[in-house]
């Protein structure tokens, strides 16, 4: 017997009331984080050049070669002749762009995951021009707000758990969008001339529908990148995500590394060797004896241009002890190494930086519609009590 119609759309109808729930109440709830994540992942995109805006004495005089490298941990060891550890020293980009090196476990922030020294040297004449704790300058301060809520290594379990359930919010508004009649010329139409709250509508409509592949990715790639141990099993990977991140401190008993038998101009001269056509972009200088000077080089095709993955590890006595290619990873790590160019659009050039800018945006569009449209319908149901408890107060009045 052939059910009625009634009876085929009444579980589509419930379907829809259960998923139409979960989407308002995982935005009511969770808007507000997702915009927060939105607004500072658009700064964080541009979030040295901001820095450097912000401090002009950070900014540095154009230089015509770049920096000798024994020079920058000659000038970084007589300045800080108590920080015993190692430094990891970033070599600029850019033209114009400074020296940044960071002393990974400071005493003063000893008890946080990550809060280097971060220190700002002209690559021209070597003047340290900045010198400050990580998380006591804005653009720090919000890039850990960003990846960790300011809640140091539980924050990022916690930002993953969240954008889990973003996720379903997203994916549930595509379900409430998808036109049951295939009609999507209309589904996909911007009214301009509507009432105010149908074009409220579309705002969100739209807003969800054009950015949504973007903050899919921007989503996926963000739990992936605040967790990534939950899936380097799943994918096989070797290397790991091999982060510029948190860093162990030296091990209980260690010394302080001897000094090199060769300077760091040969050795990184040696790095680069073994990839002709790379650039050199990092360079960490050992924590204790036990330690290795480790050489980060970007070549052409990598995803990742600040934080290339090809690595060159040398021992202090200018001998190569081990490679990382990045064109040799297996495809489980390939996969995570295109996580965080993805995530802040550099794998994309300065468009793709752009489009991640404007799609950070996209959340506060999203809740502010959204969060418009919920109003109007509790206020068009207040309403309709108030006329229904009117009208029977009239009634009773009646026949009283």
């Amino acid at each position: 017997m052939k059910p009625s119609p009634a009876t085929e759309t009444e579980p589509k109808r419930k379907h829809r009331r259960l998923w139409l729930t979960v989407h308002l109440y995982l935005g009511l709830s969770l808007g507000l984080v997702f915009v927060l994540m939105g607004l500072t992942g658009s700064f964080l995109v541009f979030y040295t050049k901001i820095d450097n805006l912000l401090n002009p004495p950070t900014q540095a005089i154009q230089s015509t070669s770049p920096p000798s490298p024994q020079a920058i941990i000659d000038k970084l060891k007589a300045s800080y002749p108590d920080r015993e550890a190692g430094w990891r020293i970033e070599l600029p980009m850019h033209p114009g762009d400074p020296v940044m090196a960071r002393y990974l476990k400071p005493r003063e922030t000893q008890g946080s995951d990550f809060a280097p020294l971060v220190v700002i040297l002209d690559p021209a004449t070597l003047d340290i021009s900045s010198s400050r704790l990580w998380g006591t300058f804005a653009s720090t301060w919000i890039y850990d707000l960003h990846y960790t809520l300011l809640l140091d290594t539980s924050g990022k379990t916690v930002l993953a758990i969240l954008s889990i359930f973003i996720l379903i919010s997203l994916l549930s508004g595509i379900y409430l969008w998808w036109p049951q009649a295939g009609n999507f010329r209309s589904a996909l139409t911007y009214r301009p001339h509507a009432h105010m709250l149908r074009r409220i509508y579309d705002w969100h409509k739209l807003a969800g529908l054009y950015g949504l592949i973007v903050l899919l990715m921007l989503t996926v790639t963000g739990i992936m990148l605040e967790r990534p141990d939950w899936f380097e099993g799943m994918l096989g990977t070797k290397v790991g995500m091999q982060h510029m991140g948190s860093m162990p401190a030296p091990a209980a008993g260690s010394h302080p590394a001897p000094k090199a038998s060769v300077s760091l101009d040969q050795m990184a001269q040696t790095a680069l060797q073994q990839f002709p056509g790379s650039e050199l972009r990092w360079i960490y200088t050992p924590d204790s004896d036990q330690g290795q000077y480790q050489f980060r080089l970007y070549q052409p095709g990598e995803p990742g241009h600040r934080f290339p993955k090809t690595i060159v590890w040398i021992n202090h006595s200018g001998q190569v002890v081990n490679i990382r290619d990045y064109f040799a990873d297996n495809p489980g790590d390939k996969i995570m190494n295109w996580l965080h160019p993805l995530h802040n659009g550099e794998a994309l050039g300065l468009t793709g930086r752009w489009i991640i800018v404007i799609s950070g945006l996209l959340p506060l569009v999203l809740f502010t519609t959204g969060f418009l449209r919920w109003r109007h319908k509790q206020q068009a149901a207040n309403a309709i009590k108030d006329r229904k408890h009117r009208k029977e107060r009239y009634q009773s009045r009646k026949k009283g």
